[in-house]
């Protein structure tokens, strides 16, 4: 597909600059677009915040209910609409999504049977895709609305999961690459330690397609002789992601070939100011593109 800007030069004079970032949840996205914000000429568009506000936003709130109606003191409260429960979600805080999500597991250490947690999984996907798609209208708005011209898309780590970089015909990319230049943040080879430590530190939301979660939940189930009951949520956890790291990384770099540019996380890591991160993008768009 052709980019929206052509050359280094087209980025650089561009009036409105407008960006998709995505990659590995660990690598900095939210970081450079925060960055990009604070410069204070370009909208931040969320991805996962937008899911988990106008899509995911009363499965969340009743899910927090739901805890709270089994307190008897709260219980009452609510049914008789004393008090208010709903989420904080944040651009830096996804927490309220990543709980709702779940882990599959044990119930004593806070597991949801697999067939629940496959199910938010799928209230996930079409969640996911609608604010993906709402990348465009957003753009629209940013400008008519607030003045911002550049606009920068932070996309969820499972874009890739969505959206089917092969098909010349993907709603999702289509819809991306036709207003933004989506960009890869490349992870460097042995840093898989690394993002899963940082996955154990601050989880992020994930979503799996169904056919790879259930061989990633029965071969667990397999290899370590559990029920689904006695399953340790965050142990499995990590062990799904570990392994999508490794899924993922082809589909990410098919996306960046076919349908943006890549820049590295020493890149990223490098970047101070939105003036760094103009050149990185502007200095990727001058790379030679690979052909499949």
């Amino acid at each position: 597909m052709d980019l929206i800007y052509n050359s280094p030069a087209a980025f650089r004079a561009a009036p409105a600059k407008r960006i998709a970032i995505f990659g590995m949840s660990g690598l900095g996205k939210t970081g450079l677009a925060a960055l990009l914000r604070a410069g204070g000429d370009w909208f931040h568009y969320s991805v996962d915040y937008r899911i988990g506000t106008a899509y995911m936003g009363e499965h969340i709130t009743d899910n927090l209910k739901a805890q709270a109606m089994q307190l008897p003191f709260l219980a009452e409260l609510l049914r008789s609409d004393s008090i208010y429960i709903g989420s904080n979600i944040t651009f830096g805080n996804l927490a309220p999504l990543s709980t709702y999500l779940g882990k599959p597991g044990d119930p004593a250490k806070g597991g949801l049977p697999f067939a629940e947690y496959k199910r938010r999984q799928a209230l996930h996907r079409r969640a996911e895709v609608n604010a993906l798609l709402d990348t465009a209208p957003f753009i629209h708005r940013a400008a008519s609305l607030y003045g911002y011209n550049n606009f920068v898309c932070d996309t969820g780590g499972s874009i890739c999961e969505v959206a089917d970089p092969g098909n010349p015909a993907d709603e999702v990319l289509t819809a991306l690459g036709t207003n933004t230049l989506p960009v890869w943040i490349e992870s460097p080879e042995g840093h898989d330690a690394e993002l899963i430590r940082r996955f154990k530190a601050d989880p992020k939301p994930i979503y799996y397609r169904p056919e790879m979660l259930d061989t990633l939940w029965h071969g667990y189930l397999d290899l370590t002789g559990l029920t689904e009951a006695s399953v340790d949520p965050d142990e499995f956890a990590v062990h799904a992601f570990t392994n999508v790291i490794h899924h993922r990384t082809p589909l990410y770099e098919a996306m960046a070939r076919d349908w943006g540019v890549t820049v590295t996380a020493a890149d990223v890591e490098a970047v101070r100011d939105a003036s760094d991160a103009e050149e990185m993008i502007a200095n990727a768009l001058g790379k030679p593109r690979v052909s499949a």
